[in-house]
């Protein structure tokens, strides 16, 4: 059996983490889908508890995938679960260069291997960042997030005055 982790902060889960996490489902035996706050991206808009609700929600079809969340490093993680590799996707080439040094990095302080899946062109250009930035100036984002997220996104945001 082989599992995989596929960590990050899901800030919210958009339609490019719902395809990569689809595609692992298809070549992997398990995919632990894990969701930190991360300190360099500043506070985030879902506490790590709502974003485990819509992780859950989001990948409710798919009986091989789980859900955790974390603080630390991503290999310790990896370890927790027993984890074969980590997975990680790429949106562009400026991504590579971040993800290259993260996984090598990774690799030398743990031994665990990084495995890249590129996203399909047509979700090439999501990010949760701009997500949220959208979504907090009024913007429709219904298209680049699954339906529990733009829901959520919708409750969230209509008391703050946007």
């Amino acid at each position: 059996m082989t599992r995989v982790l596929y960590p990050g902060s899901f800030d919210p889960v958009h339609n490019g983490h719902v395809e990569l996490v689809e595609t692992a489902a298809r070549l992997f035996d398990e995919v632990v889908v894990g969701t930190l706050m991360n300190p360099s991206k500043g506070g985030g808009l879902f506490t790590l508890e709502e974003r485990m609700e819509l992780l859950d929600e989001c990948f409710a079809h798919l009986d091989n995938i789980r859900t955790t969340m974390f603080d630390g490093l991503v290999v310790t993680l990896a370890q927790q679960v027993e984890a074969d590799f980590i997975v990680k996707g790429l949106r562009a080439v400026s991504d590579f260069e971040t993800e290259l040094q993260m996984a090598q990095t990774n690799l030398v302080i743990s031994g665990m291997h990084t495995m890249f899946l590129p996203t399909a062109s047509r979700r090439s250009f999501l990010a949760s960042g701009l997500i949220r930035e959208v979504a907090r100036l009024g913007g429709d984002v219904s298209e680049m997030v699954p339906e529990p997220v733009s829901r959520r996104l919708d409750e969230k945001l209509k008391g703050s005055g946007r």
